[in-house]
């Protein structure tokens, strides 16, 4: 055959790959990042589920008790315990310097010279007012549910 009566043809590129479905390695990335994602909700669900927990120790442990006074003495021995995770020597601490560990990392304070004031003596008076420690109890709780969730 001659040359000048070959079929010649144009040239033609090759298609696009198609973008579905997707390479083996968009498959892995879009899986790790599910894993990621689901893991991450996970541990946020597992942390409100530990505050939860705590809150609710808290308040059935203030529950139990009678008085006002019995209620300001069971928040100390809460505040106490958690102390315990976050300070070594927090259980022999009295006092201002208790309240100031208390108050240690608050903005604002709250124990020392406001209602938690009331861990000074409250546990120790026959009569507390109930408007004092409820104010005591959103403050405490507050404490008491940072500290017992909080990792050491």
């Amino acid at each position: 055959m001659s040359p000048v009566e070959l079929p010649l043809r144009d040239v033609h590129e090759p298609l696009a790959p198609p973008w579905w479905p997707p390479a083996p390695g968009w498959w892995c990335l879009a899986a790790v990042v599910l894993l990621l994602l689901g893991g991450w909700f996970a541990w946020r669900e597992w942390r409100a589920r530990q505050r939860r927990l705590a809150a609710r120790m808290f308040d059935e442990t203030l529950a139990q008790a009678g008085t006002p006074a019995q209620q300001v003495a069971a928040i100390s021995v809460l505040l106490r315990r958690a102390a315990k995770r976050i300070e070594p020597g927090a259980g022999t601490l009295s006092g201002d310097d208790w309240l100031r560990l208390l108050d240690r990392g608050l903005p604002g304070g709250g124990f020392a010279d406001g209602p938690g004031a009331l861990l000074r003596e409250g546990p120790y008076r026959a009569e507390v007012d109930a408007s004092a420690v409820d104010a005591l109890r959103v403050l405490a709780r507050a404490r008491f549910v940072e500290w017992t969730t909080r990792r050491p």
